[in-house]
Parts: structure tokens; C-alpha cells; sequence
């Protein structure tokens, strides 16, 4: 028989078990260098590095009661500031299954890998550096331009073609500058601080992972070095239905760069795939192809080998994302390359149209002056992409200090229409620009 010490323990002990006490909060900090930076967490603003966060600790250790504090979803965070590429940081890792202590499942759960996630931010002016090659517009003219043979072609593109390795997945990226900046597709980079980028000749160099879209499924790294092969790129609009293209990849479990042939069989939106404009190819694309090049005839890359359409009954139906896309992200970091799909700005109406450019390295700093004036810009909603004078500058909000004189400031944010406005920024000044985005019509 127990003792009334004995029965007043156990009550205790079953107390415990029912009703925990509630756990004890843990901190969350996100720092980056430099300092100063906005962070996001799931796509809203939390604050600016070095940031703090208490969360309860059964988002950081695994428990076994059903009743303690669970994280449900995952968590990213985006460090971002002006001047600097944007970080994309994972914060979690699962989902894995909670297991009580009686055995029974209580659904999935996610863990944050650490209590303490740092960003060493990219300079764009010293990471995105060299030139884009691009063929912006067929004009409704036809290309007189040779095809080349398959050997030819695989000759010309296969030495700019990489293979990425992370921690538990690879795929393939391609060089689109002379200075090692790779493109590939964000599910192969995301989670990854950087890769293994293996080049056909058995070099083996670091690729850091430098920007991944949010919305498309995009990223660019970078490798360090200098004079490197690389691709040039066609948008969407000299894409003809039914011609031949060639996509270059490393299938999983197969021969690295291999190299199969298809045709164009559609292009357009397909919003089962994701935003953005999709190539429809019958060229065989298989798990490890992500990230890849889709070439045309000419050795120009036209889309991003990115998915492949799993059905039951289907076959031989694979997707890439358009080289629009592309170099509509490549336009952040080089203000020159402005796809077709880009909006007019008022330097494009002055500025002599071209159908094929090679684009200088662009310049991080504002032209000599002794006059400057300062604009703070924010928006609704918080973390708009801002451009200015066509080059992406960083996030909102942010504090922008300008030389003297107009200069062309453009907000974009997923959802929303673009905001854009020309402003006369005078000695000294000091403007506060506060955006409202309205709801896109589509």
C-alpha cells in the first residue's frame, strides 16, 4: 500500500505528464555582415539583423508528450540588403513523425537546425561581375543564322555545362558569365550554403550559393575564377513551336553530361508547374537533369530543364523554365539585360534596340558627385524588391543614400502590380517614399 508521500509523488508524477508545465523558451538569432540587414521568415518582415526571436523550445528538441509545442510547417528566413545579393536561409529540417511516449502517431512536426543562423551577405558590385550574352527579340524576322550539327553543338555547349552536388541531392547548373556566375533551378541550391561544381574536365571548385527567387525556381552561384566558358541565352520570344532542342544534364544513376534530343512542343503558362513562361519538350529530362541547359539549334540556351511530368499512363513530357525567366533575374544584377517581357522604363525609350548584346560588368557605385540626397522607401506590403535606375538594390524597406539628379525607382512584389515613379532627388535632401501595391488583375 502506498504511503501518503508516496501517492502524493505519483499524482505529481501524472500531473506532469497530462498538463507540462509549459516549455522554456529558446532565442532564434539571425545575424548577417554586414549588419543591419532585413529579414524576413516565411515571406513576412520580422525585423533587421542582428534579430532575436523567443520560440518555444519544442522547436528546437524533439519532445514525447502529444501535448508540447510543435512547429507544424517549415521555416525560411531571407536576409537582404541594399547593395548585397538577397540570402535565403532553410531554418528547419523534417518533416518527421511525433511519436508519443504510449507509441502513437500525433502527425509531422519540424525541428530548427540551430538556435543561431549567420549570412555572410555577397557584394553584388564583387559577385556579379563579367557580362550576360543574350538574344533579347526575334522581331518577327527569320533567323538566317546556321544550325549547327549535333556534334557541332554538343562541341560548343557541353564545356559550360556543370554538375552540382550538395549535402543529399545534385543536379546541373550552367555558366552564364566568363567570371564563373552559374544558373541552375533553387530546388537543387536551396538548403545549401554551397555545392560541388564539377566541371566536364574533372575540376572540382566551390560554388557558392548567391541568390535563389522566391517565386520562380531559380538561383544563382558562383564560382571563383576567371575566363570561363559560357552560354548565351534566347528568350521565349525566339522560340518556335517544333523545332529541335538538345538538354544537357547529369541524370541520377546515369552518365554525368549526358545529352538528349527532343523537340519544342509547347510554350506558354502552365500554372501546374509554377509561375513564369514553360517550354514544353518530348526531350527525355529525368531527376538530376534540374538546373540544366535547353539549347536550340544555334547553342543558345532557351529554358531551364526543371520538371518532368509524373502520371500515371504519361510519358515523355518534360518541362523547362523559359530563358526569359531567366534573365528577367538576371536583371537585378545586370541592369543592361531587359527581356522582352521586362517592363518599358524611361531609359529603354531612349536607349537603340539590339537583337544581340554582350553585357558589361555593372557598376555597384553611383557616377562621381559631391551632391547626394537621401530616400527611404517602404512599402505595403513590406519586403518589395526595389530597383533603381533598372538595378536591384535590395528589399523593403530600406535607406538609399543618391546623387543628385532623376533617377527611375521601381517596386515589385509577388501579387501586386508594379509601382514605379521618377524622382528628382536634390543636395541634401531628405525624401521618405511610402508605396502602396495594389492587387494584381492577374
Amino acid at each position: 500500500m502506498l504511503s501518503r508521500s508516496d501517492l502524493l509523488l505519483s499524482t505529481a508524477a501524472i500531473c506532469l505528464l497530462v498538463n507540462p508545465a509549459r516549455a522554456a523558451a529558446d532565442t532564434l538569432r539571425i545575424t548577417s555582415n554586414p549588419s543591419g540587414a532585413s529579414v524576413e521568415i516565411d515571406g513576412v518582415s520580422v525585423g533587421i539583423t542582428p534579430y532575436e526571436k523567443d520560440l518555444p523550445g519544442g522547436y528546437f528538441h524533439k519532445t514525447k508528450t502529444s501535448v508540447s509545442s510543435r512547429l507544424e510547417h517549415p521555416m525560411v528566413a531571407r536576409v537582404s540588403l541594399a547593395g548585397y545579393a538577397t540570402k535565403e536561409i532553410q531554418l528547419t529540417v523534417g518533416p518527421m513523425e511525433w511519436i508519443g511516449l504510449n507509441g502513437r502517431s500525433h502527425g509531422e512536426y519540424f525541428l530548427l537546425k540551430s538556435d543561431h543562423f549567420h549570412a555572410d551577405l555577397e557584394s553584388i558590385s564583387q559577385t556579379f561581375t563579367g557580362g550576360i550574352t543574350a538574344r533579347l527579340s526575334a522581331n518577327n524576322n527569320v533567323d538566317l543564322r546556321p544550325e549547327l550539327s549535333l556534334e557541332q553543338l554538343v562541341e560548343r555547349a557541353k564545356p559550360a555545362v556543370v554538375y552540382l552536388k550538395g549535402l543529399n541531392k545534385a543536379g546541373t547548373g550552367f555558366l552564364v558569365t566568363d567570371t564563373g556566375v552559374i544558373a541552375t533551378n533553387a530546388h537543387v541550391a536551396r538548403g545549401e550554403g554551397s555545392l560541388l561544381a564539377v566541371l566536364p574536365g574533372g575540376q572540382q571548385l566551390e560554388a557558392r550559393v548567391v541568390y535563389i527567387d522566391p517565386d520562380l525556381d531559380i538561383a544563382l552561384a558562383k564560382i571563383d575564377g576567371a575566363n570561363f566558358p559560357h552560354l548565351a541565352l534566347a528568350d521565349a520570344t525566339t522560340i518556335r513551336q517544333g523545332e529541335n532542342v538538345l538538354a544537357i544534364g547529369n541524370p541520377g544513376d546515369a552518365m554525368l553530361f549526358s545529352v538528349t534530343k527532343g523537340i519544342v512542343s509547347a510554350v506558354g503558362k502552365f500554372s501546374s508547374a509554377g509561375p513564369g513562361t514553360w517550354i514544353q519538350t518530348d526531350a527525355p529530362i529525368n531527376p538530376g537533369n534540374s538546373g540544366g541547359p535547353l539549347l536550340n539549334a544555334r547553342g543558345e540556351v532557351v529554358g531551364i530543364n526543371t520538371l518532368k511530368l509524373m502520371k500515371k499512363n504519361v510519358t515523355g513530357i518534360g518541362f523547362a523554365l523559359s530563358a526569359t525567366d531567366l534573365l528577367e533575374v538576371l536583371h537585378r544584377f545586370y541592369p543592361a539585360v531587359a527581356p522582352s517581357t521586362a517592363r518599358p522604363t524611361q531609359a529603354d525609350a531612349q536607349a537603340p534596340s539590339t537583337e544581340s548584346s554582350e553585357f558589361s560588368e555593372p557598376s555597384a557605385s553611383p557616377p562621381p558627385s559631391k551632391a547626394f540626397g537621401t530616400v527611404t522607401i517602404t512599402s505595403d506590403p513590406d519586403g518589395a524588391e526595389i530597383f533603381l535606375d533598372e538595378k536591384f538594390v535590395g528589399n523593403t524597406p530600406a535607406k538609399l543614400k543618391l546623387p543628385a539628379g532623376t533617377h527611375a525607382i521601381l517596386l515589385k512584389s509577388p501579387g501586386c502590380a508594379d509601382w514605379q515613379r521618377f524622382l528628382e532627388v536634390l543636395k541634401d535632401s531628405s525624401v521618405t517614399l511610402k508605396a502602396s501595391l495594389e492587387a494584381s488583375d492577374q
